[in-house]
């Protein structure tokens, strides 16, 4: 589990491979995601947009501007939870994500909550340890 606090409000990340939706010997690798976002803050909140950098082994960056995540714009009273999951297609076995999320206050105040840098690794990478 990767994980991030900004202004107490706390990202975690679990990435997994997944192996049955992969296609390596056709350079298809694909990810899982699933993300928590917890509300540890006295404010209530609503995630209005998302913004991810995922970079495959190359070093290929595609990124991904949108508003909301999943279809919803959650709102999150002081110790709400909101979970969801996607996933992301690579052309290499390994890569990488990262981003941010646009929050903003019931007061209308927006603010960014980072999203933690997370490894997408498959048992297809071969790795030499020195």
């Amino acid at each position: 589990m990767f994980e991030r606090i900004t202004r107490k409000v706390k990202v975690s990340v679990q990435p997994a491979f997944l192996a049955d939706q992969s296609a390596p010997d056709h350079n298809h690798f694909f990810w899982a995601y699933t993300v928590l976002i917890e509300n540890e803050s006295p404010e209530t909140i609503q995630l209005r947009a998302r913004y991810w950098r995922i970079i495959d082994a190359n070093g290929r960056t595609i990124e991904v501007k949108g508003s909301g995540v999943v279809g919803q714009q959650p709102i999150l009273r002081p110790g709400e939870k909101f979970e969801y999951r996607s996933g992301t297609p690579l052309e290499t076995p390994s890569g990488m994500m990262l981003g941010a999320y646009q929050m903003q206050t019931s007061q209308g105040e927006s603010f960014q909550v980072d999203i933690p840098t997370f490894p997408l690794d498959s048992p297809h990478e071969s790795r030499l340890i020195h």
